[in-house]
């Protein structure tokens, strides 16, 4: 789609073919992004580890972490993947490596549901008392996939924008909360993230190149994406598309040139197929057995999980979204979602970047790859019945990190003639750099201005109460020496006395507090509305009651009722 940029266009700024003032000497901000971008992108990387990793002894494990470590158990200690198909096993056995190597092993849960699979898991991370150890290892799991999406953003940015863009966009991408938030968990989100960047990354480059390394790359990329998450199957057509689309419209291409480009692609691209087959049949262990088909085949764990996906979507998951109940979700969610779980700094920014990708760049191939791979992504987002969280487009800010850090150098570069620019740009970036730090740890619940006071009046599940303050709410009620407290708890199966937490009363009344400490999940008052889904004409108790809550962490309300 671009051809191979030159070394020189590498290091280039974003805006050298817009900008013709060259014969002004670069910004003294330019100059030194340009001159220190390796280290600085370094020093970005581990201040985004830094903060993750403090963040894991903060926060009980989430409602889905221990069914992905119970099923990256079962494949490193039995060798066999069959707790659930649905994800592929890559980001599992990541998350379960760690847990694995200092003892943690199948706790052989009886199969009877769904749910199964988290008692397993729970019964793991909960092994003898080493609760926080396996937690934090299971989590340490991922560091490694947030590095290399953190690598594929600044690699992206500078063969195609130059080095002031790639450290700018890094900047972006790893202070974005939901970015940080994900990353920090035990879950197949960020793996996703950094592979299906890196696909359509590689994708690009070979079909400028159609080497045979370039080939093997794709390749490699493509097949590590699809064993991260099955999102793949959707999210990497739809950027192809996209980029292809916009490769035609702005080339305008002659048929013959487009099948002379196949032919020459062809032999690297059988390579590609090959290599991604080979990775994917490999995290598989090369299985090889009975299909819903009828017949054998290699890795039919793969089948099963492609149609368990299908099967989940067109039966769609309950969800919340502005006080409503649903089950097959709405197109406007993922949009929604972003506008409020993005920080305002980086939306403004983001605005200037899409206006130049229209209008400025109109013409630059290179300019509209990052708007391409974010826009195939979300246009396919936009039909999903899974409604259930902003982590699943977590792919799309690393076109939206790139997509702003060609505004915020355009600007830099217009600064040249224009001082106060320079100043203008800077408020953007410090409110959303300020949002940032100023919400650590609370990465998970982050939302922005917009959303107000109440957020839990829009969504909630994993982008606010995702089981995550259990800890939180155990050292609040240690500290008012508790007794007991009535609570239906998000986090399933949890054992007695997990986390200090007092005697849990779990068997509520779901239109009267008890006397003493109750504890509310925010997910389970909007969604499930404390079990009287199916009673609408009853309102629950925290939803009637006159006196306020306090707010444990983000996602727990906690009130104390004197006994009469």
């Amino acid at each position: 789609m671009a051809g191979k940029p030159q070394a020189n266009q590498r290091r280039a700024p974003a805006t050298q073919n817009a900008v013709k003032a060259v014969d002004v000497p670069p910004s003294a901000i330019l100059q030194f992004l340009e001159r220190h971008s390796r280290a600085l992108a370094l020093a970005l990387i581990l201040l985004a580890s830094a903060r993750i990793v403090s963040t894991y002894g903060v926060f009980s494990h989430t409602s889905d972490e221990p069914a992905h470590v119970a099923c990256g158990i079962e494949w490193l200690a039995n060798g066999v993947y069959t707790w659930e198909p649905q994800h592929p096993p890559l980001a599992r056995v990541a998350v379960a490596l760690g847990p694995y190597l200092i003892g943690a092993r199948p706790a052989n849960t009886p199969r009877v549901d769904i749910y199964s699979m988290t008692t397993e898991g729970v019964a793991i991370l909960f092994r003898g008392n080493h609760y926080d150890e396996t937690v934090t290892l299971a989590r340490l799991g991922v560091l490694p996939f947030f590095w290399i999406a953190c690598l594929v953003v600044y690699w992206w940015g500078l063969r195609y924008y130059g080095a002031a863009v790639a450290v700018v966009a890094l900047f972006l991408f790893s202070f974005v909360p939901p970015v940080l938030a994900h990353a920090g968990l035990a879950t197949t989100d960020m793996p996703l993230t950094a592979f299906l960047s890196a696909a359509f990354l590689s994708g690009a480059i070979w079909i400028s190149r159609p080497s045979w390394r370039n080939g093997a790359l794709f390749g490699a990329c493509t097949g590590l994406a699809m064993i991260s998450k099955f999102s793949t199957l959707v999210y990497f057509p739809a950027a192809i598309a996209a980029a292809l689309v916009c490769f035609y419209l702005i080339e305008r291409p002659r048929l013959s040139d487009l099948v002379a480009a196949a032919r020459r692609a062809l032999p690297s691209f059988g390579l590609a197929v090959f290599t991604a087959c080979v990775l994917i049949w490999a995290i598989y262990r090369f299985s090889f057995g009975p299909t819903s088909f009828g017949i054998r085949l290699p890795a039919p764990e793969l089948y099963a999980g492609v149609q368990q996906v299908m099967k989940h979507n067109a039966e769609g998951h309950p969800s919340y979204l502005l006080g409503q109940i649903m089950r097959n979700g709405v197109w406007y969610y993922f949009p929604l979602l972003l506008s409020i779980k993005t920080p305002i700094g980086f939306l403004l920014l983001l605005g200037f970047g899409l206006t130049l990708a229209l209008r400025k760049f109109g013409r630059d191939r290179q300019a509209w790859l990052s708007l391409a791979y974010s826009a195939g992504i979300l246009l396919v987002a936009l039909f999903s019945h899974i409604n259930i969280g902003v982590r699943h487009v977590l792919p799309i800010y690393t076109g939206f990190a790139l997509l702003t850090a060609i505004g915020i150098v355009y600007l830099l570069e217009a600064a040249r003639n224009m001082k106060w620019i320079t100043a203008a740009v800077g408020i953007p970036i410090l409110w959303f750099a300020g949002a940032s730090l100023l919400c650590h740890p609370d990465y998970l619940p982050y939302f922005n201005e917009f959303a107000g006071d109440h957020p839990e009046n829009i969504v909630v599940d994993s982008d606010l109460d995702w089981g995550q303050d259990m800890k939180r709410l155990a050292k609040r009620l240690n500290q008012a020496h508790a007794d007991s407290v009535a609570m239906i708890p998000f986090l399933r199966e949890l054992p007695q006395g997990a986390f200090g937490l007092p005697p849990m009363q779990t068997r509520i009344d779901a239109l009267n507090p008890f006397p003493g400490w109750n504890a509310v999940s925010l997910t389970l008052l909007k969604e499930n509305r404390l079990g009287l889904s199916k009673h609408p004409e009853y309102t629950p108790w925290p939803d009637r009651v006159t006196a306020p809550g306090e707010r444990v962490g983000k996602g727990i309300l906690l009130w104390y009722f004197p006994a009469p």
